[in-house]
């Protein structure tokens, strides 16, 4: 983990809502691999205390003097309010890459990425590694929305074949991503499944991997303070053993340093149930478990990393 100044390139914003940093940092830009993340200092300001989380979206190698990184994200307060602003030249602080990324296969395989709203960042660095490794993309993509798609026409260049999906309706199939995962799975002849995006999505597609024996690897979404394991506000219940035996043994492990790529069939989505409930998962406003006793304005409050 190195700690670096990084100097910003490039602002541009991905339709209404996201924004899109290219940072100059040739150390970190070399190192980081597909599903880690870097830590974002968002100002001086003594009122800025900790630093904001954000998967890297894209890697861009020039030789070790000018590898930069992007990062995409939307504004969930201060902080990211604060970056929404920064432009060409800006510096920024950085500490990074964190955490544990995905692993790609050892052999030529069918891997299906399956992502929900700005949470699907990962998989784009993860899709150009898997193409330049020779396996085969396929990527379904979902959202609350079109506005809320990341995307979408990039994802059509990255897959062998893409579906989308929106609950509206207002682009792809309405729906959810999980309509059309048998569809997909059967088409693709999919080998190795890979996820991000908002926690009832993941728990669902981990059900249905699971069912199906395919492997799966999610990156998972928390509330980080430190980033680097010290804080343990970040942790999440996962099984120890056999990942697919459905021993009761679990550990808490930190989405920042263990995670927060973990296999899928590991992480212990809801403590209570060995089975997705429809109204587990049902999305809510801030990407976690719904609550029926939470109204709208507390939800807010459970943004994925980088608010």
């Amino acid at each position: 983990m190195l700690t670096a100044v990084g100097e910003v390139l490039t602002h541009k914003k991905y339709g209404e809502h996201f924004h899109s940093l290219t940072i100059v940092a040739p150390q970190i830009g070399e190192q980081v691999a597909p599903g880690q993340f870097v830590n974002v200092a968002s100002d001086t300001d003594r009122s800025f205390i900790l630093r904001r989380p954000f998967s890297v979206y894209r890697v861009h190698k020039r030789g070790g003097w000018a590898a930069t990184i992007e990062i995409v994200f939307d504004i969930r307060g201060p902080g990211t309010k604060h970056l929404s602003q920064a432009r060409a030249h800006d510096t920024v602080g950085l500490l990074g890459p964190c955490g544990q990324g995905f692993k790609l296969p050892a052999q030529r395989s069918h891997c299906l990425l399956i992502g929900g709203g700005i949470g699907a960042a990962p998989l784009f660095f993860l899709a150009d590694e898997l193409r330049n490794e020779g396996h085969r993309v396929d990527v379904i993509m979902g959202a609350r929305s079109i506005h809320r798609l990341l995307n979408a026409i990039d994802v059509r260049r990255l897959a062998s074949v893409s579906r989308i999906t929106t609950e509206d309706g207002s682009m792809g199939q309405e729906g959810v991503v999980t309509d059309v995962i048998d569809d997909m799975v059967e088409r693709c002849s999919t080998d190795i499944v890979y996820a991000c995006g908002p926690h009832p999505m993941l728990a669902a597609v981990a059900q249905m991997c699971n069912e199906r024996t395919l492997p799966l690897q999610v990156a998972v979404e928390e509330l980080m303070a430190c980033g680097y394991g010290v804080c343990m506000t970040c942790v999440v219940p996962v099984r120890t053993g056999s990942t697919r035996s459905g021993s009761d043994e679990r550990v808490y492990a930190r989405v920042c340093t263990e995670g927060p790529v973990f296999d899928g069939a590991t992480v212990c989505w809801f403590e209570n149930e060995d089975r997705v409930t429809p109204e587990q998962a049902a999305p809510s406003t801030g990407g976690a478990p719904a609550r029926t006793n939470t109204d709208a304005a507390q939800q807010a409050e459970l943004a994925p990393p980088g608010n």
